[in-house]
């Protein structure tokens, strides 16, 4: 299978968008072939976009993808009306790392999950014991150091949303790490959130155990060369498996696959999260992008030839023409090899360019292959030279008989089809045909994607007959075509596509008049500003401040515990519940198979709500632990439409906190959608930017690989990362030792809200990070006082900016998400080739 880009909707936001008719005649290739296309409908759906989401998928729909590939559950829902058999997988941007999440979404029918990437292969068996579902598995490519689906940290840097194709590679930035509020020293290392690249190539026969029914291998904007290299060294393994069994390949083998994938492209390779956490190795730190395969050291400078010392255990040839690429922390050179000479074992003496200033300086360097000159002509043969193509084996019988019409019968091993000449044969009288002839012109078959493999020609009497040449090759084209057009159009699909779209207006439309009389009845209802806090000293601060009647209980009625250690929750929420305050719990924004326990104790604490931040929470809470209190859908549920907040709704939610991909038009837009009583919008926060399961404390301030040996430098030390811009981002670790990257700059709703209270939106949010005592209270008290009226909207702005060391934003809400993408129209390409 290959999967592309739905056009106009997917998460490749610098790459080219296929027209309708290319993807017709992709499609009809890949079938023709035998290869299915899977169509990535992976982001999240605007309000705005519902109809023209709609409209594309009525034109994609009849040119049967094999799949669509689907983030945004509204969508889903909505596919699933409109086509009701349409194949649909779960993208990996739905965050789904647990089988209760797959429990959760039966009711959609989806036929195929990509779980998360930082799933274990132990975990992948514990979620494949659990379902009847296919999985997909990322085994090969770039890693995105967040979860797919949690990263808003382009969304930060001026609307470039990750969840809308549009990543801002946020993650390949260097940073400075920062601990206690000093400078830490990293030597070379300043790229502490940039992964090496996945590699699963040795886990492919565990995994194909496991009975994962997909791999995929990760290619946006990479190369042909790379395509090839990767495809071909994973097919291989999965070969030898099918056919031989082969599960067990010894270091040599399997590095030198990785040595020829590593020339198309490598940040170096690690397994990702396969074997679960490594918090020493997922990291290399030292550079973000192509470097190759490192093969040595310079250990002398001679004019414009370096001297290189191989490592001893590598097995890598060196040819003119290779690429070779050095570096000394992050600066780097590089040039292709113009002669060696062998001096002694593994150290040669190589001709770089002569316009590279080569000094004594570079002595020491690291040195990487990153260009094989005959690796890369044999990969470009591989998809260039007709010969090498993919050929289908087909079986061919005829049956001969006098006076009866020459009959050819053909299969592929699933379709087959039977034909017959116009002419009868008839005696020969000079040339009779011979099997030979016969077996000639069947086996011309080089125009197409078809090889003759198995002939057999009943006769059925002896004969000698003629029939024309000419005929035959007719009836060997017209088989070769009605196997060929089945091959492209194959695909049982059954799907149903209706006038949806005049539905669902209509279907909104009603939903308006239905809402009119709530919205109308909450034009008098008070603002409520639930306030999120993140440690027992803040709920501390809070309580005292209630008591000093220096807050309003009306105003902050609620309560959300969002803590690193569980052990503080029970006190926080008998201080609490003393002073008649509503009391939430947050579960953690990710749950894997082996964490329901975290789930079961929060809910014996017995809070009023629990504030759920993933599907599979949600399906926890309400089947398997039944809890009685309110469950609340947050942010990270990813809902940018009345149709996904309908959805989790129906499903049972009490409430929902809206995407932060979402700006203010787009919020208004949903609140005119739903019932606004039953959403939240979260007022004042610093933006969980980053969610990682690599957790920064234990890879730079410990030397262990997981929470079981790193010494929880967590507990002790304060930790931020500097950007190149100057800014300090707070890490905070989560009760599963996952870490999330803070916003450096506090961002406010406030200069948008009035056209929200119309709409009838009645609950905000006030996320705390680290304000204690007075600087909490303060805040606090200046969202209380516009509130009750006695406070203006600038003097409040004023006020919240002056406690603020980076200032104060309107964040997501103020961009207007009108990112241009680097995507070239095809029409433009042909219109001004100057441009290229």
């Amino acid at each position: 299978a290959i999967y592309v880009g739905f056009p106009g909707f997917n998460a490749r936001g610098r790459s080219y968008d296929f027209e309708i008719e290319e993807l017709k005649e992709i499609i009809q290739l890949c079938h023709l072939y035998g290869v299915k296309v899977n169509l990535a409908f992976n982001i999240v759906i605007f309000e705005e976009e519902l109809s023209r989401a709609l409209e594309a998928l009525k034109k994609i729909l009849p040119l049967n993808p094999d799949a669509l590939i689907v983030q945004d559950l509204g969508l889903v829902n909505l596919i699933r009306q409109l086509a009701p058999l349409q194949p649909i997988h779960a993208s990996t941007q739905m965050t789904i790392s647990n089988d209760l999440a797959i429990k959760f979404l039966s009711d959609l029918n989806i036929k195929r999950f990509v779980l998360a990437r930082e799933n274990s292969l132990n975990e992948i068996k514990l979620i494949k014991e659990q379902t009847d579902k296919e999985l997909e598995v990322f085994v090969h490519g770039a890693l995105c150091v967040s979860y797919s689906g949690q990263c808003f940290t382009s969304e930060n840097l001026g609307g470039r949303s990750a969840n809308r194709g549009q990543c801002a590679q946020s993650c390949r930035f260097s940073y400075d790490l920062f601990v206690d509020g000093q400078k830490h020293n990293q030597i070379d290392k300043n790229y502490l959130v940039s992964p090496q690249d996945l590699c699963g190539i040795k886990e492919l026969p565990e995994l194909m155990d496991i009975g994962v029914t997909s791999f995929k291998i990760e290619g946006r904007l990479k190369t042909p060369e790379y395509v090839a290299a990767t495809t071909s060294e994973y097919r291989h393994v999965m070969n030898a498996y099918i056919q031989n069994h082969k599960k067990n390949w010894d270091d040599k083998e399997i590095q030198l696959a990785k040595n020829r994938m590593a020339m198309t492209y490598s940040r170096g390779y690690f397994s990702g999260w396969l074997h679960g956490v490594n918090h020493q190795k997922l990291v290399e730190g030292t550079y973000k992008s192509h470097r190759g395969i490192e093969i040595g050291k310079i250990i002398s400078i001679k004019n414009e030839h370096i001297l290189v010392e191989l490592s001893d255990s590598m097995s890598i040839s060196l040819t003119p023409g290779d690429g070779l690429l050095w570096s000394q922390g992050e600066k780097e050179w590089g040039s292709f090899i113009f002669s060696i000479a062998p001096i002694r074992k593994n150290v040669f003496l190589i001709g770089v360019a002569n316009d590279l200033d080569v000094g004594a300086n570079f002595i020491g360097s690291r040195v990487f292959k990153n260009h094989d000159k005959n690796l890369k002509r044999d990969l470009n043969k591989s998809f260039t030279d007709k010969n090498l193509f993919k050929k289908i084996p087909v079986f061919v019988r005829i049956t001969l008989e006098l006076n009866q019409k020459l009959i050819a019968f053909i299969s592929d091993g699933q379709r087959s089809f039977t034909l017959n000449t116009e002419s009868p044969l008839v005696k020969a009288a000079k040339h009779p045909l011979s099997d030979e002839d016969l077996r000639l012109e069947f086996s011309s078959l080089g125009g197409t994607v078809f090889k003759l493999d198995q002939f057999i020609i009943d006769r059925i009497d002896s004969e000698s007959l003629f029939i024309s040449a000419k005929e035959v090759k007719i009836l060997r084209q017209k088989l070769v075509h009605a196997l060929s057009t089945a091959r492209e159009l194959e695909r049982v699909s059954g799907l149903k596509v209706d006038l949806l779209s005049d539905l669902q207006l209509k279907s909104t439309k009603e939903q308006k008049q239905e809402q009119k009389p709530i919205t109308e009845s909450l034009q008098t209802a008070e603002p409520v500003l639930t306030v999120l806090l993140r440690n027992k000293e803040q709920v501390n601060d809070f309580c005292e401040a209630l008591i000093r009647q220096e807050l309003d209980r009306n105003l902050f009625s609620t309560v959300i515990l969002d803590f690193e250690f569980g052990r503080d929750l029970r006190p926080s929420i008998e201080n609490l519940r003393k002073l008649k305050i509503i009391v939430g719990i947050a579960t953690t924004r990710v749950l894997k198979p082996q964490e329901y326990t975290n789930l079961k104790n929060i809910s014996l604490m017995n809070p009023d709500i629990i504030l759920a931040r993933n599907l599979g929470a949600i399906y926890y809470l309400q089947n398997i632990n039944q809890f009685g209190g309110k469950i609340w859908g947050d942010f990270s549920l990813n809902a940018t439409n009345h149709q996904t907040v309908s959805y989790l709704l129906n499903k049972g939610l009490d409430q929902i906190c809206l995407s932060y991909d979402l700006n203010q038009e787009q919020t208004l837009s949903i609140l005119q959608q739903t019932n606004a009583s039953k959403l939240e919008i979260t007022l004042h926060q610093f933006m969980p930017s980053f969610h990682m399961e690599h957790c920064v404390f234990a890879a730079f301030l410990s030397q262990g690989s997981s929470y079981k040996d790193c010494g929880k430098p967590c507990e002790k030390h304060r930790v931020q990362l500097k950007d190149q811009f100057g800014n300090l981002h707070e890490i905070k670790p989560d009760p599963e030792c996952r870490n999330t990257m803070f916003n450096s700059k506090a961002q406010t709703a406030l200069n948008f809200i009035q056209p929200w209270l119309d709409q009838g939106l009645r609950s905000f949010r006030y996320e705390a990070l680290n304000e204690i005592g007075e600087e909490l209270i303060s805040k606090l008290k200046h969202y209380e006082n516009f509130f009750q009226g006695k406070q203006g909207l600038q003097e409040t702005l004023t006020h919240l900016k002056t406690q603020e060391k980076y200032g104060l934003t309107e964040g997501h809400f103020s961009h207007e998400h009108k990112f241009q993408s680097r995507k070239k129209s095809f029409s433009f390409l042909k219109e001004d080739k100057n441009s290229l």
